[in-house]
This record gives C-alpha cells, structure tokens and sequence, in this order.
C-alpha cells in the first residue's frame, strides 16, 4: 500500500472511491446516491486544495486502485488557520487493516510541516470502528452534537472529536 498526496489526473479514481465508500458507509454524511458528483469538478477541487497550504487530501492505493482517503480542511481565516477538519474513508473491503491508522500518521506529519495545531472531526456516536481508529490516533472527545444526523429516520448524535498537536 502506498500513500501520497492526491493529484488531478485520480479525479475519475476518486470520484469512484468517495461512491463506493458512501454506498457501503452506514455513518457517512451523504446517503448512497445522494452526492452528484463530477469528474471534472473533482478535478477542480483538488487543483484549488493544491493551492491551500492549510489543506490536503491524502489517498491510500493498493495494486494501482484507490482504497482510502483523508481529507485536511484547513481554516480560511487568520484566526483559525491553524486547524483543519478531517473527513476520511475506506473502502469496506480494507477496513480494519490499519489503511486509517496509516493515513492518520501521515496527516500528523503533514501537519506538523504546515503549522496545523488542531484536527478535529465529528462521528456519529454509535460508530464504534471509527471511534476506535480516532482514539488510536490521539483523538479525544470534546463534546457532543444531539441530534446531529438523521439515519433510518431515526435521529442520532455526533462527538465533535480533536487532537491538539505539539511541534517535536
């Protein structure tokens, strides 16, 4: 498995990943189907997150195809430029084999480089897998956002989830 910085030219790979990731995800942000999106807006996204020092996505490939992604949004503001936001997913079939584990460590060195202090993310509550990976990789609950998602037409929670960072 090899992680790098994603590049215009995986726009279609990337499309094809986040679909399958939300199509198989129970606790994705978007149900399956429900994004629409564009290659070429992709394409577009990734040109514009290139250009964002705070900002990064990082994927995760295996024999030539994509299997995982993690997302960096980093703050538009002087004031909070010194955080980001994670959004990460994994192909199911990869789950558990420590692609996050692995994706989570090279976002700390990134981090690290570009003066990012603070990642945080939300997960909903009852998603026991991803609490686990993003305790492993240092993350603590800050809070928590009630009824934050509907999924099944039920209403569920979400942690808001950080890590503060310390220059080595």
């Amino acid at each position: 498995m090899e992680l790098r910085h994603i590049n215009s030219e995986d726009a279609e790979a990337f499309v094809q990943l986040i679909k399958d990731v939300e199509n198989d995800a129970q606790y994705m942000l978007y149900e399956p189907q429900e994004r629409k999106l564009l290659v070429e807006e992709q394409r577009e996204r990734i040109d514009k997150i290139e250009q964002d020092q705070g900002s990064t996505i990082f994927v995760a490939e295996d024999s030539g195809r994509l299997i995982g992604y993690l997302i960096a949004i980093g703050g538009q503001t002087k004031r909070n430029s010194h955080s980001a936001y994670i959004i990460v997913g994994i192909r199911k079939e990869q789950r558990g084999k420590g692609v996050g584990t692995k994706l989570f460590q090279e976002l700390e060195e990134w981090s690290l480089i570009n003066g990012i202090h603070r990642l945080e993310l939300t997960v909903v509550t009852r998603n026991e897998a991803g609490l686990a990976l993003y305790k492993k990789a240092g993350y603590e609950v800050e809070g928590l956002k009630r009824h934050s998602l509907q999924i099944n037409d039920e209403f569920v929670d979400e942690y808001y989830m950080s890590r503060l960072l310390i220059d080595r």
